[in-house]
């Protein structure tokens, strides 16, 4: 299978596409899948744009509009994942994944699809320390620090992932895994972005999450973004399996931000997205552990009373498979969820939209019988107002819980009413909230690559700050 993988795509999705025709009738070749590795930016509308970590400037509409509203059709299926410069709201109402487009799928904040005989698995985000034991509690309408909250990392998706024991084939990530940098070329990376040198020597290069990840999961490939330059590595494992590590640019001119890689599937299935049986067994067993409170949790392990160890026996995979039909297909059940924007319009002060629940989810969750975090914050909110309004004898029964299919959520085990931060060198700013990570292109594992020059300006001496080259305004 011919994969095109695509860096950052800053809402920049037509001329993806167009890149990738250009490329295959250069080439001659046929692309079967486009993978985007973040900063997707699905924006439906105005309010969207709203709920999206950006400075002013970028805060366009670009044209993913014309894909949700069928002006335009995607020629090739795509998956995403989300990164830090994202429609947040629109990617809340698919926790578990679903189309946010004809022919594009989000895989959701965690997510492992099969297609074709290939296993692909995703985490949608970055790490922040401050954020990752807590609850999924945001939604919209934002304030200015859950904008940004929204998109970090969990730990119980991180969690979950470990759950899984079967191999596979990519994994995708915006943020790039810690200590990647040791298995590339460090010193062409260096001369390339000399301000990563503080990080590299203090080994605080990347996200710890993934760094587990990797060295538990080992997929044959990992794919990420986020830093807005090329940079390839080979991690070999204690079992002598190998990962090939890849990291690629935004869509830009003369950016080497897309890479076609070929990838052996079968031959004799179609390509088209199919639920991973596993990973639903996973999510179904670890329903009772997701929270929508803004306090620490932590999850189960070794050493408890309860289980900890949720990697699905063969008896509960085909639990689940039995509540599925048999029938592990995604379905093709896209419909818009949100007026789309409109050219032709007079542009105005737009307010957030409220949250609300996509009908993909609805039917995931009463398939597989797990809880949607929307609809926990929903009723929730629904208690919380009841309550203040001088109604303190009101019962379970009366909420609309029911109403939105949901499931009770047991209270989280720990409820610590302030956040365990420790990371005395985080940014504050938080203006691209973007983790510390870095780049380069000595490594070379597959062809077809569409680049160019090199791009990256000298750093001003004066500019001090720490990873200064992401702030600066050409890079973004």
């Amino acid at each position: 299978m011919k994969i095109a993988v695509e860096g950052c795509a800053h809402g920049e999705l037509e001329n993806i596409y167009d890149t990738v025709q250009l490329l295959e009738e250069k080439e001659g070749i046929k692309i079967d899948l486009l993978i985007c590795c973040g900063d997707f930016q699905s924006s439906r509308n105005d309010a969207d744009l709203k709920c999206m970590a950006v400075p002013p400037k970028y805060s366009k509409i670009c044209t993913f509009y014309k894909y949700y509203t069928g002006e335009k059709e995607a020629p090739i299926l795509t998956i995403f994942i989300g990164g830090n410069h994202e429609a947040s709201n629109y990617l809340q109402e698919l926790p578990y994944g679903g189309w946010v487009a004809q022919k594009i799928y989000y895989l959701g904040y965690a997510g492992v699809i099969n297609i074709a005989g290939l296993r692909i698995a995703g985490l949608s985000g970055i790490y922040k320390s401050r954020d990752y034991l807590k609850g999924h509690f945001e939604k919209a309408p934002y304030d200015e620090n859950s904008k940004r909250s929204v998109y970090h990392i969990r730990n119980l998706e991180v969690f979950r992932l470990k759950q899984l024991s079967g191999p596979l084939d990519v994994f995708l990530s915006h943020d790039w895994p810690n200590g990647i940098f040791k298995f590339g070329n460090i010193h062409q990376l260096l001369k390339k972005k000399p301000f990563f040198r503080e990080d590299v020597e203090s080994n605080q290069l990347g996200s710890k999450p993934c760094e587990d990840l990797l060295h538990q999961l080992k997929p044959r490939y990992w794919f990420a973004a986020h830093l807005h330059c090329k940079f390839a590595a080979l991690v070999l494992h204690d079992d002598d399996s190998l990962t090939k590590f890849l990291a690629l640019d935004k869509c830009l001119p003369k950016r080497k931000f897309l890479q076609v890689v070929d990838i052996p599937h079968d031959k004799d299935s179609k390509i088209e997205i199919n639920y991973d049986l596993e990973w639903l067994t996973i999510l179904y067993l670890t329903n009772h552990l997701l929270s929508v409170k803004n306090v620490t949790t932590f999850l189960p392990g070794p050493g408890g009373s309860e289980r900890y160890n949720f990697t699905p026996s063969d008896e509960e995979k085909q639990h689940v498979l039995t509540r599925f039909n048999g029938d592990l297909r995604v379905p093709n059940n896209f419909e818009k969820s949100a007026p789309a924007y409109d050219p032709a319009r007079k542009a105005g002060k737009t307010p957030q939209l409220e949250a609300k629940l996509n009908p993909q989810t609805v039917l995931f969750c009463e398939k597989l019988a797990v809880d949607d975090p929307v609809c926990l914050s929903l009723t929730d909110s629904f208690i919380n107002d009841t309550v203040d309004a001088d109604t303190s004898n009101v019962s379970v029964e009366s909420t609309p819980s029911k109403k939105f299919g949901c499931l009770s959520l047991p209270e989280p085990k720990v409820d610590l009413s302030e956040d365990l931060e420790s990371d005395a060198k985080e940014n504050t700013e938080e203006e691209l909230d973007t983790n510390s990570q870095s780049s380069g292109d000595n490594v070379v594992l597959v062809a077809g690559v569409v680049e160019g020059p090199d791009c990256d300006s000298p750093t001003p001496k004066k500019f001090k700050r720490r990873n200064a080259e992401l702030y600066n305004n050409d890079d973004k």
